[in-house]
């Protein structure tokens, strides 16, 4: 029974293990791969799958969307009027409904805005908002932020070095067993 436990408890130490690496893995890559988009590209919504995320940062479009909620964007094939779009202005995202569609040209205003905005080009659009969460873009601000990198790649570096410290501590334990029995019948053959 106990053999079975200790053989449970590695499994699950190992399956922990794993799954930080996953995690350590996925941060990493995902801040490099968002970071190159960023600076090397100027591309400020990178959308590897199609779909991509950002925080709202602005009150243009309340009440429908308010600063700090998270939004999901999906690249589509069309976009109709009264559609919610993030398109990229300089360095910047827009988030704004499609009020006009002229041929190639698409007219945005914000829904809290009394002025349209100038006419883009269709190709400029990024996405359709396709989901929001309120208020978990504050969440995600921290946890991209550099220090919530840092913090995350801590907690999981020491959760490992922690999961291999139990671990060794259970074979010295185990060691000094053997060597107490070992002490010990050297004793009883004497």
């Amino acid at each position: 029974m106990k053999n079975l436990k200790i053989k449970m408890n590695k499994k699950v130490l190992l399956g922990l293990r794993i799954g930080l690496y996953v995690l350590i893995s996925v941060v990493l890559g995902l801040t490099v791969y968002s970071w190159n988009a960023k600076n090397l590209t100027g591309n400020a919504l990178p959308m590897p799958f199609g779909v991509g995320s950002a925080i709202v940062l602005s009150g243009s479009m309340e009440p429908e969307l308010s600063v700090n909620d998270l939004i999901f964007i999906k690249e589509v094939d069309e976009y109709l009027v009264n559609d919610v779009v993030v398109f990229q202005e300089n360095s910047s995202l827009v988030v704004h409904r499609i009020i006009e569609i002229n041929g190639d040209q698409v007219i945005t205003q914000g829904d809290a805005n009394n002025v349209a905005d100038e006419a883009i080009a269709m190709s400029d659009i990024k996405g359709k908002v396709v989901m929001h969460i309120p208020f978990v873009g504050s969440i995600v601000s921290a946890i991209k932020s550099p220090i919530g990198i840092v913090c995350i790649l801590g907690v999981a570096v020491v959760l490992l070095v922690l999961s291999y410290r139990k671990e060794k501590d259970e074979e010295i334990e185990k060691i000094n067993k053997i060597k107490e029995e070992i002490r010990k019948l050297k004793e009883e053959n004497k």
